[in-house]
């Protein structure tokens, strides 16, 4: 499907909304009863990487999102969304030449612009979108940056029983950078939760960049995810696992995941083992669209993955003190191809929600370099608003 196609599609789709909207007799309801969103957050972020030849980077951002989502007429509505980045200190790159980088430039854009249909078994939304599908290491909205990612799509749902499709086409990729990268993605998911022991997950990427001079690069993706839990005298046994296998025009590589834990009393304990797999050194398994911060450190040292590839050994310790949400992660890497020390990192959260529409954190990483690359240590501090 063409951009143009696109464009057309969402137009013909305006107009049989409107029409509807027009033979309701309600019609005036799908704005009374809408609701206005609104998201703003404030934060402070920093980043001190060793020997960078730049200065300690700080930045203090706000980002701002305001929409109005119209009530369903006939299982149909509209949702209209724009989002501002600003900068109050913009001693970071890309803001300003000489300093570590903070990855929130500063910009508008148009965040969503959807029309929605919902009902009983089926679903379809069209336009620009937010798509997060399973825990959003392969298609996600990274929305930890300010500007999330968003794309320009057309997506259907199917769900009965305990089985749920989701298709989605995508024509272009709106970054947290505020590129607009025309692409042909084909994703498809599809997710069983019959079992008493797990749900279980099967998904297609077909991944096509069209950007000028790409040469419509190819990354196809192809994997299954099982995710469980069990109640045991007091104690909740956690597990997932997950494999898939990729291919390029020119490359194949391997992805394995493995997590294992307890829930007790409040707390949570669990040790994970995920390998995003090497071609003989070559190539490194790739994951374009996915939420990256939420895997391999907050530190963002892994944003590509390497050509040999990353292999991550981790430890993670979550609980809440009163109404404080807690969370330790240590990381080890190492390399899929070879014997390379890739570092290791250690990750400190605290989180809360209050008064309703407020949430605030601090979160700090601490990143050692192993055979080579530089020791970063990055630190965040925000209050948000959203309703």
């Amino acid at each position: 499907m063409s951009k143009k196609t696109l464009t057309v599609a969402l137009l013909l789709a305006s107009g049989v909304i409107v029409s509807s909207f027009a033979h309701a007799e309600d019609m005036s309801t799908a704005f009374t009863d809408g609701k206005l969103l609104g998201d703003f957050r404030l934060r402070y972020e920093t980043n001190d990487t060793d020997n960078s030849g730049a200065r300690t980077a700080e930045a203090l951002t706000l980002r701002s999102r305001i929409g109005f989502e119209t009530a369903p007429v006939y299982g149909v509505s509209v949702l209209l969304e724009g989002s501002n980045t600003s900068a109050v200190i913009d001693n970071y790159s890309s803001e300003s030449a000489g300093y570590d980088t903070v990855a929130d430039p500063t910009d508008s854009i148009v965040n969503r612009l959807q029309v929605a249909y919902n009902k009983e078994e089926l679903s379809a939304v069209l336009g620009r979108q937010r798509i997060i599908f399973d825990n959003s290491r392969f298609i996600g909205n990274v929305g930890w940056r300010q500007q999330e990612q968003v794309y320009d799509a057309m997506r259907l749902g199917y769900k009965i029983d305990d089985v749920n499709i989701q298709y989605a086409f995508v024509n272009k990729v709106h970054t947290p950078g505020f590129a607009h990268n025309d692409a042909a993605h084909h994703l498809i998911n599809i997710n069983y939760s019959g079992l008493d022991f797990a749900t279980v997950t099967g998904y297609g990427y077909l991944l096509k960049d069209k950007e000028a001079g790409s040469g419509d690069q190819k990354n196809n993706t192809f994997g299954a995810r099982l995710n469980g839990k069990q109640e045991l005298d007091g104690i909740a046994l956690l597990y997932t696992a997950e494999f898939a296998a990729q291919k390029t025009d020119d490359n194949s590589a391997n992805y394995m995941f493995a997590e294992a834990g307890v829930l007790v009393s409040g707390m949570t304990a669990a040790v994970g083992f995920e390998s995003l797999g090497s071609d003989s050194g070559n190539y490194g398994f790739q994951t374009p669209l996915a939420t990256k911060h939420a895997f391999n450190g907050w530190a963002d040292k892994f944003g590509a993955t390497p050509n040999d590839g990353l292999n991550d050994t981790y430890i993670k310790l979550a609980t809440k003190v009163a109404d404080v949400k807690l969370l330790a992660v240590y990381h080890d890497y190492s390399a899929d191809e070879g014997s390379a020390d890739k570092g290791s990192e250690i990750d400190l959260q605290a989180s809360m929600d209050f008064a309703k529409y407020y949430s605030a954190g601090i979160k700090y990483a601490a990143y050692s370099k192993g055979d080579a690359g530089l020791d970063t240590d990055k630190g965040w501090l925000w209050i948000e608003a959203k309703f």
